[in-house]
């Protein structure tokens, strides 16, 4: 019975941990359809309902939540394992997932990861957006990308990226009928495009550093966007002034379509880092990526 039931019990991990058929179907590569069938003939053979489904959300049960705690860290255990047996392999190869900010993700990583993903063409690389803090342990991700002051405790970690600066910035036609602000006060009374933070759902104050001392504005405006690329696409339409790193401000700087503002009081930022919570990504694909992304001394 047992041996009937391993590839069903792998399906059912992938549902409660996903709370979700419809993305733990496409983590699988099968449909939705078939997913469900398989959990229905699991309940069936076990004799108990493992999963409470809503038209809003699939959750375990009692019985479904002590199998999840019974079983997964085995399985996590067994993956572990037989990714471990990659040491033994000539080539590179296997699946690492990373979770990164979209920032880090455009600016960072797609970069470095030209030659990498060319020269080893048997490691595939998931990279997810997520402008959150996410827990890369309980959500089952390789590695994940911070700044560096935002580095969980008992995390090894590589930087990946020099310092940067953010910047504030404008359209020309934005400016065309609004005067510039001259100090992060200022901004008070300037149309600004907001950010928010997934993780706690708060806006970002925007920060710079003025007479040696950290200052904090919180900005006003009637667009709020969680991702760094829209609050940009928003400047350049002219709908107000973003703070946005430097690096994906400055083509449009150097176009002449937008401007620079404020320029002085912006401070450096530590950079990004790689990190995981052990060694045990000591596999050849991992330490060859691990190459490629670390920032050389």
């Amino acid at each position: 019975m047992v041996r009937n039931n391993v590839n069903d019990l792998v399906a059912f991990l992938a549902v409660a941990r996903e709370r979700s058929f419809t993305k733990a179907a496409a983590k699988m590569s099968i449909s939705q359809s078939a997913l469900s069938h398989t959990i229905r003939n699991l309940e069936k053979r076990l004799g108990v309902r493992l999963l409470t489904r809503t038209t809003r959300a699939v959750t375990p049960t009692e019985a479904g939540e002590r199998l999840l705690e019974g079983i997964g860290p085995h399985f996590d255990g067994i993956e572990t394992q037989l990714e471990a047996l990659n040491v033994f392999k000539d080539t590179p190869s296997g699946t690492i997932r990373i979770n990164a900010p979209d920032f880090a993700i455009s600016c960072v990583l797609l970069p470095k990861l030209r030659e990498f993903i060319l020269r080893y063409p048997e490691v595939t690389v998931e990279l997810v957006q997520d402008n959150g803090l996410t827990d890369i342990v309980t959500e089952r991700f390789d590695a994940g990308v911070r700044m560096g002051y935002q580095l969980a405790n008992g995390m090894i970690s590589a930087r990946i990226s020099p310092d940067f600066r953010f910047a504030v910035i404008g359209s020309t036609s934005y400016f065309a009928n609004h005067q510039q602000p001259s100090t992060p006060q200022d901004l008070i009374n300037q149309t600004c495009i907001n950010y928010r933070f997934l993780t706690g759902g708060g806006l970002y104050a925007w920060e710079f550093m003025e007479n040696g001392q950290e200052l904090k504005i919180r900005v006003d405006g009637q667009l709020v966007f969680n991702d760094i690329h829209h609050v940009l696409d928003a400047a350049l339409a002219g709908l107000g002034l973003a703070y946005v790193p430097e690096e994906i401000a400055q083509p449009w700087i150097e176009k002449g379509e937008v401007i620079r503002v404020l320029e002085t009081y912006s401070p450096f930022w530590d950079g990004f880092y790689l990190y995981y919570p052990h060694r045990h990504q000591a596999s050849p694909a991992f330490r060859e990526l691990l190459n490629a992304l670390r920032v050389q001394e």
